[in-house]
C-alpha cells in the first residue's frame, strides 16, 4: 500500500510557471565559453581533413576576429555572448548561410545571437563536408 502511494505522489507536477521575455533565462550556449569550444570545431575539421587556419579563416570571415584578436577572445575565454557582441564585424553576408544545424534551419532562427552562433556551426559543418572555401564564404 506504501509502494501505491509513493508512486501516485510521483506522478504529480509541479504547476507549470509563466515566464515572459523579462524572466526567461537565457540558453545555457550563451555562457560557454569560446576557448572551450574553439578545439572542438578544430578537431571536427581536422578528422576530416581539413586545417585549423582554415577554421580561423572560417570565423575571421564571419566575425572579423583575426590572429591577435581571435588568441586574445580564446585566451581570455569570453563567453560566446560576449565573443559576438565584441566581434570586429560581423559579416554582411552572414545572411546567404542558410541550411539546417542540429534539425534547426539557421535562416529561421529568431533570437540574433543564437542564429550567430548557427551561422557558425553551419560554416564549420560545411569546412569540415568537404565544400571548398569560396562556396563556405559566399564568395
Amino acid at each position: 500500500m506504501a509502494a501505491a502511494k509513493k508512486k501516485t505522489a510521483a506522478k504529480k507536477k509541479a504547476p507549470a510557471k509563466k515566464v515572459d521575455a523579462k524572466t526567461a533565462a537565457k540558453p545555457r550556449v550563451f555562457g560557454m565559453s569560446f576557448a572551450s569550444i574553439y578545439p572542438l570545431y578544430v578537431k571536427k575539421v581536422e578528422r576530416k581533413g581539413r586545417t585549423a587556419a582554415e577554421v580561423d579563416e572560417v570565423i575571421a570571415w564571419l566575425t572579423g576576429y583575426r590572429d591577435k584578436s581571435l588568441k586574445r577572445a580564446i585566451d581570455s575565454k569570453v563567453d560566446l555572448e560576449t565573443f559576438f557582441a565584441e566581434a570586429p564585424r560581423m559579416n554582411p553576408n552572414a545572411k546567404l548561410i542558410t541550411g539546417v544545424v542540429c534539425g534547426v534551419r539557421v535562416e529561421d532562427v529568431d533570437d540574433p545571437l543564437m542564429q550567430k552562433i548557427r551561422w557558425l556551426d553551419k560554416l564549420v559543418d560545411e569546412l569540415a563536408g568537404g565544400k571548398k572555401m569560396a562556396t563556405i564564404l559566399r564568395a
